[in-house]
């Protein structure tokens, strides 16, 4: 039933990713954030079922890995805004260079957080899992990045190569 239940939510979320994507011409910062959120949440469905929580452990752990991955996007919200100011600073001269240089601390101040929120969530489940589930964790965020990189690369070339024209059958 538990499995029924993760396949839904997960069929869901890559249904909410695929609309978000689709969208095209929409708030494209909108779209970002929101397959950002997704894929948070479904990083978090695909752990509870690769560590194999317990409903306590579940229970425990949902609400602190929720707040960090919510700070984490609020972060990265920030820095996709810092960003796009520092290429807007850098493309149009003339430089700016104390404008410039501002930019740069807060981009490495923002990577700083996020590496600092992952150990924080890194601790946390350090703490709060068992030997067996520490091991699968590991081992899920190898398996669950890889996958990214293969979803990406292969929307990559799907764009890149779209899939030829459907043969229209005379009647």
């Amino acid at each position: 039933m538990r499995a029924k239940y993760i396949c839904l939510i997960m069929a869901f979320l890559v249904f909410l990713s695929a609309a978000a994507f689709g969208q095209g011409q929409g708030n494209g910062t909108q779209n970002r954030q929101r397959v950002r959120e997704n894929l948070a949440t479904l990083r978090l469905l695909r752990l509870t079922q690769a560590v194999d929580l317990s409903e306590e452990q579940a229970a425990k752990i949902f609400p602190t890995v929720n707040k960090i991955e919510k700070d984490k996007l609020r972060i990265q919200r920030d820095m996709s805004a810092d960003i796009r100011d520092l290429r807007q600073l850098v493309q149009n001269g003339p430089l700016k260079e104390a404008e410039i240089k501002a930019k740069i601390k807060s981009v490495k101040n923002a990577q700083r957080l996020i590496r600092q929120k992952d150990d924080e969530l890194e601790a946390y489940l350090e703490n709060n899992l068992t030997t067996v589930q520490k091991a699968k964790h590991v081992l899920f965020q190898i398996e669950f990045f890889r996958f990214l990189e293969q979803s990406l690369d292969r929307g990559r070339q799907m764009r890149n190569n779209p899939p030829p024209a459907p043969i229209k059958k005379d009647k």
